[in-house]
């Protein structure tokens, strides 16, 4: 609760603000360039506040003023602040000891220039001047020329006025409710509410023509609300006291007033928007504290100054107008409209924009991946078409240096098969053949056809071409078998002893069969081909698998050949890399780009004690 001071005071320094800092900070930040030139030197600034810190009306006008102050000087100031407390302390005696006081604080800096805001401050600092600021020039601001007058003011003594409009607000409510045709006129019960209502008739007779008006007073703050016809124009003065004796903020009283009433509020304060009020013609803070900095500025630069009024502006609240139905086409041009809902375009266009930028950027960037993920596609599928013709040529080559030998063990089982057949006539023309013999005989040539038919199996699949990867699952210790039966053959005829680790479990890998049984004939027979100059009975092929870390499976095959220079380790794998005669340089080559394609790594070295191994892993196909 606020005392009212006993002395009538004014509407600048007795409503509280509603405007946010945020405002505040912007109307400075776009406040205009500085009015007069400040060079070389720091100018003393008293601001005399009339209250205390917590009228925010003052406070806001107050630092709007000295952000203007630093920014102009770039902060080449010296700014003081005095709260005179007169509303609390309105005895003469109190203001006779502060003067006193003041005049001593200051008597090695004395200000050149003293702001003062508000009525009774600028009455406190002309009669007190001479001891407090002999030689500085005075500027005001917070009420209108006729409260100026009546303090006599000297004429150095210059100030912003605050001039209120109260017909201009009925012109705005007027155009909101056009076909309104009550008047209610609402006032307090202090000496400055009556005041005020004195005005207000003298400015209404003429624009509240054609509509009845009614001057509410002197009355309890719960029972204004009930006096107001349906369909009337409310306007809400000030209600610094009402008749039971209660003070009020007058932004406050009208907040209770409005929360019951059931027509629109209007009133001619700033500080009411947000708290009821429709909207009014009104002075705001902001607005007070710059255009007194502005004086203050021209008066420290030696310019001339004269009283300006401060601009006045139609505000609205977008709430209030939503609240009763009233149009945003019916407010004045140029109505600052706070409060409104913005639509999703106006809230986040930077935003919307952005993002339709980011998605059309993201759709041109996603057809050039799925245009450039369609050549690869393609791409990968000719090269994959490329390495099946290739796999199947050096298939063929290596069924084409194994032939001899193939054709060596195909003509065991054949030469077998003959010779039991020639058995079975022989026994056949007895009178008594011996049908044990015989049934002995029959299980002979099943076995040898059966060997027979197998090796024309591998030799098939060695000469297949497919057009396509044919993945399977399947052991990999299946495949290193396979392999040793095709190589079994050419290994005896080069007296080369083949031996494999005994398979402690299996070993499941996801890949082309047909191409894993290539890749170890490739690097079986290369190492073969590697121990023609080994002694007979020092040529071991050695196959070994084993599961690494449980996740991957490797095969090492190795031979007591003459082993790889060091420096050409890491060029074996290289394409037509050869150390054969009459060798292409693709076979390692392409078992390279098959281990690959399946996810694995391929890489040679010297065995220690002589020779070389081939090792390649492969990703597990199941863990565990």
């Amino acid at each position: 609760m606020v005392r009212a001071s006993t002395k009538p005071s004014n509407p600048f320094t007795r409503i509280a603000s509603a405007f946010p800092c945020l405002l505040l900070l912007l109307i400075v930040v776009m406040a205009e360039p500085l009015s007069a030139e400040i060079v070389d030197q720091v100018p003393r600034i008293l601001i005399l506040y009339p209250y205390d810190e917590r009228i925010l009306a003052t406070t806001i006008a107050g630092e709007t003023l000295r952000h203007r102050l630093l920014q102009a000087t770039t902060g080449k100031v010296d700014l003081f602040s005095e709260f005179l407390d007169l509303s609390r302390f309105p005895e003469k005696v109190h203001i006779d000891r502060l003067a006193r006081y003041l005049s001593e604080k200051y008597a090695d800096r004395r200000p050149e220039v003293v702001t003062a805001l508000g009525e009774e401050a600028t009455g406190f600092i002309v009669k007190y001047r001479h001891a407090v600021a002999p030689d500085a020039k005075i500027v005001f601001c917070g009420f209108s020329g006729a409260d100026a007058a009546k303090l006599s003011l000297p004429s150095d003594v210059v100030g912003a006025f605050n001039e209120y409009d109260i017909a201009k607000t009925l012109l705005m409510a007027r155009g909101l409710q056009p076909d309104a045709r009550d008047l209610v006129i609402i006032d307090g019960s202090s000496d400055f509410d009556r005041s005020w209502l004195a005005t207000a008739r003298a400015d209404l007779a003429g624009p509240a023509s054609g509509l009845k008006t009614t001057y509410v007073e002197d009355l309890t703050i719960d029972e204004f609300a009930d006096r107001a016809p349906e369909g009337s124009i409310i306007l809400v003065l000030t209600v610094f006291t009402d008749r039971s004796g209660r003070n009020f903020i007058p932004r406050n009283a009208l907040e209770r007033m409005a929360a019951k009433a059931s027509v629109p509020v209007y009133g001619p304060y700033s500080t009411y928007i947000g708290h009821g009020a429709v909207g009014g013609n009104t002075v705001t803070f902001v607005s007070v504290g710059t255009a007194v900095a502005e004086l203050a500025l021209d008066a420290i630069a030696g310019k001339p100054i004269a009283n300006v009024n401060v601009p006045k502006t139609f505000v609205a609240d977008a709430r209030e107008l939503t609240r009763w139905g009233l149009p945003e086409s019916g407010l004045p041009a140029g109505t600052v409209l706070s409060f409104k809902e913005k639509s999703l375009w106006e809230e986040y266009w930077a935003a919307i924009i952005g993002i339709v930028a980011a998605l059309a950027l993201q759709g041109v960037i996603i057809t050039v991946l799925l245009v450039e993920r369609r050549r690869r596609l393609a791409a990968e599928q000719e090269a994959r078409l490329r390495l099946l013709e290739l796999v199947h040529l050096n298939q063929s080559a290596t069924a084409g240096a194994l032939s001899a030998s193939i054709a060596h063990e195909l003509n065991q089982p054949l030469g077998a098969i003959r010779s039991n057949v020639d058995a079975l006539e022989i026994l056949l023309r007895k009178e008594q053949p011996d049908l044990d013999l015989i049934r002995q005989i029959l299980v002979d040539i099943h076995e040898d056809d059966q060997r027979a038919s197998d090796i024309i199996v591998r030799l098939r699949g060695l000469l297949k071409k497919r057009s396509e990867i044919d993945w399977q699952e399947f052991d990999l210790n299946e495949v290193v078998n396979s392999a040793i039966h095709i190589l079994h053959a050419e290994a005896g005829q080069k007296s080369i002893v083949v031996s494999s680790s005994d398979p402690t479990r299996a070993l499941p890998v996801r890949a082309d069969k047909v191409h894993l049984q290539q890749v170890i004939l490739n690097l079986a027979t290369n190492a073969m081909d590697a121990m023609v100059d080994a002694a007979a009975t020092e040529r071991k092929l050695v196959f070994q698998t084993a599961l690494i870390e449980n996740s991957e499976v490797e095969l090492s095959i190795s031979d007591t050949g003459r082993g790889i220079p060091s420096d050409q380790l890491d060029h074996v794998f290289h394409a037509f890399y050869t150390t054969k005669p009459t060798g292409t340089g693709l076979g390692l080559s392409i078992a390279r780009a098959i281990i690959e394609t399946y996810g694995g790594k391929i890489w040679a070295d010297n065995r220690a004690d002589g020779g070389a191994v081939f090792r390649f892993v492969l990703p597990l196909a199941q863990h565990g």
